[in-house]
């Protein structure tokens, strides 16, 4: 049987084959090309970065690209994931919680991904369990191959028809090798079978080591783990070496000769100042356009569209590398001895820096042992700080402590999720006087329960699921910080994870002594944006902003928060006239962007030009 007949007919379940390929309704062969990415020697190498940036350069030449996470975990979602083990949970605007790369896929692609974009071991053997249990089988005996794989292929082909992508771009997380990604290693084999020649790019990320103690770079594991990969049926096209110099000429020849990949395809992603960077490597080094080739996409390039997208990066990584003023900005939690925790919070105060020109440094201050008494010594110095969101009671004194602080120091203050709720305890506690206020979360028979479970959640068993996840709109009160931030917006969308709230019946007693309440759910009593009208900057919101902002397009709550800041340690600098986060992104941007297209030609592509 042809890979023709075998995609075009349908799957026979019965005794006289053993190919089982489901195919969506609405898929064409051809029309969709995939490149993987998988990873050797070890894992948080960077997979997501590499993959993001590729999809950028195809994104700006004019081509659709959607991408996919595969994890090989049992989990369903990344909900109950301790951020220790896995950094932050990312949620998408659908509500689905998942890992932190699908962060990175949205800032470097300015794209609103969904639950489709993300996929879990967990998800695929529910899948398949629920069909044999309805017979969709037909009495086969289901196993990993063709079944497990077979589904794979269906959900990465069914992104392809919802998102209608020119490219789909597949990161198998963890490395080959991993005993939970051999399905999906097999899963991808098979697709380039059935699509055929010039469908699939597969790329193989790697790590070149380099000793100290020897004082060269060594290639061996490079080579074992792409050798690993070959041995599942997988040859790869191109290698990214990760390492920390650039990567020399002599290792490169190695790991080409070693893997039968063209040397010019052996690409050195090595450490630099930001990851805003790599793309610019990717397409200095020509892998974007050996893409092209490879999956026969010359005439679905639109050149002119390249040229303006490529432009307004160009401007951003300019802004980015070229601060003229300096804040020191803490980030006050209790997560804070790994980094990856606060991922979005530290790129959406990157996109705000170089917005207003700021450099920012971060300072981490863990509230676990935090108190009155000591709270003036560590918050010294700092220009802002922010208390991120964060779920138990360990730390939680420590972040209502800093947020006393900031409210009577006018020290700028923005308070994510939890952050928002604790500045609500320190307001009711030392400002409304219910010395007993607290959260249910942290005491459970507390006598002043200003915050509280959501009505909605009461009652589901469990920690998986009973949140209110997902992109929500927020109605905007005008005449507040709040309205001025969003450019006088009166509604806009936010991302929640939350299962408590300030409990409507002490929103009179707090507002009556000076907290607004600027932001709130449509139609419910459901608080969701908190001010201090008489501060240089102190507002909280339930959502997570930092989510949902880009570098070409930071988030309106973190560049007020760095204005402020820039303020107190710069006062001879003035802001723009009439600020408001909103105005201030779109003049910094449009300003710095008309300048540079005056000066900056894009780089010549001659030797990469589409024939």
């Amino acid at each position: 049987m042809s890979t023709e007949d075998l995609l075009s007919s349908v799957s026979d379940v019965s005794d006289e084959t053993e190919f089982y390929t489901p195919l969506p309704t609405g898929y064409i062969r051809g029309r969709c090309k995939y490149v993987v990415i998988t990873g050797t020697v070890m894992s948080g190498l960077g997979k997501g970065i590499f993959s993001s940036s590729l999809a950028k350069l195809m994104q700006d030449k004019g081509l659709k690209v959607s991408p996919v996470k595969l994890e090989g975990y049992l989990n369903v979602d990344s909900g109950t994931l301790n951020p220790f083990r896995h950094g932050e949970v990312f949620v998408l605007d659908d509500g689905m919680e998942c890992d932190m790369d699908l962060g990175t896929y949205e800032r470097m692609l300015d794209q609103d991904l969904t639950g489709m974009n993300f996929t879990t071991s967990g998800q695929i053997f529910t899948r398949v369990l629920e069909k044999e249990r309805h017979g969709d089988y037909l009495g086969r005996d289901v196993q990993m191959i063709p079944h497990v794989t077979g589904e794979v292929k269906m959900r990465l082909r069914e992104l392809a028809v919802a998102s209608q992508a020119d490219v789909v771009f597949i990161e198998i997380g963890g490395t080959v090798g991993d005993v939970e990604n051999a399905y999906y290693i097999e899963a991808v084999r098979e697709l380039a079978y059935e699509e055929g020649p010039g469908s699939v790019c597969f790329v193989a990320l790697t790590y070149v080591l380099e000793p100290k103690t020897l004082g060269e770079q060594k290639s061996k594991a490079a080579q074992l783990g792409i050798k690993r990969l070959m041995e599942n049926g997988v040859q790869p096209h191109i290698i990214a070496c990760r390492a920390e110099h650039p990567v020399v000429d002599k290792v490169r020849q190695k790991i080409a000769q070693y893997a039968n990949v063209p040397l010019e395809r052996v690409f050195s992603m090595h450490d630099c100042e930001s990851i805003y960077v790599v793309p610019e490597m990717l397409r200095e080094s020509g892998l974007d356009f050996e893409v092209i080739r490879m999956l026969r996409l010359d005439e679905r390039v639109n050149l002119q569209h390249e040229r303006h997208a490529w432009l307004s990066w160009c401007d951003f990584v300019e802004r980015d590398s070229n601060r003229k003023y300096h804040v020191r900005i803490g980030i006050t939690g209790k997560y804070t001895s790994l980094r990856d925790s606060y991922a979005s919070i530290i790129h959406a105060l990157e996109h705000s820096g170089a917005a207003l020109s700021t450099k920012i440094d971060i300072e981490w201050i863990d509230t676990s042992d935090l108190n009155d008494n000591n709270v003036t010594e560590k918050l010294a110095g700092l220009n802002g700080i922010i208390v991120p969101g964060g779920f138990g009671t360990r730390g939680a004194e420590g972040k209502i402590a800093c947020i006393k602080y900031a409210r009577e120091n006018n020290l700028p203050y923005l308070g994510i999720c939890f952050g928002f709720q604790m500045a609500v305890i320190e307001f009711a506690r030392n400002v409304c006087g219910l010395k007993n206020a607290n959260s249910t979360e942290l005491q459970k028979d507390c006598q002043c329960p200003v915050v509280s479970i959501l009505p909605e959640q009461e009652g589901i068993e469990g920690l998986g699921g009973n949140m209110r996840l997902g992109g929500k709109n927020v109605e905007i009160n005008p005449e507040t910080l709040a309205h001025r931030l969003f450019g006088g917006a009166t509604s806009v969308r936010m991302r929640f994870r939350h299962r408590l709230e300030v409990d409507p019946q002490y929103i009179d007693t707090l507002t009556k002594n000076g907290l607004v309440f600027s932001g709130k759910a449509p139609g419910e009593p459901i608080m969701q944006i908190l001010e201090l009208p008489n501060h240089p900057y102190f507002i909280g919101t339930q959502a997570h902003p930092c989510m949902t902002s880009r570098p070409l397009h930071p988030q309106e709550m973190f560049v007020g928060l760095v204005a402020a800041a820039r303020k107190i340690n710069h006062p001879d600098q003035d802001l723009p006239d009439g600020f408001t986060a909103a105005e201030t992104i779109n003049k910094t941007i449009q300003s710095s962007i008309k300048a540079e297209r005056s000066n900056v030609q894009p780089r010549s592509r001659a030797k990469n030009s589409v024939r």
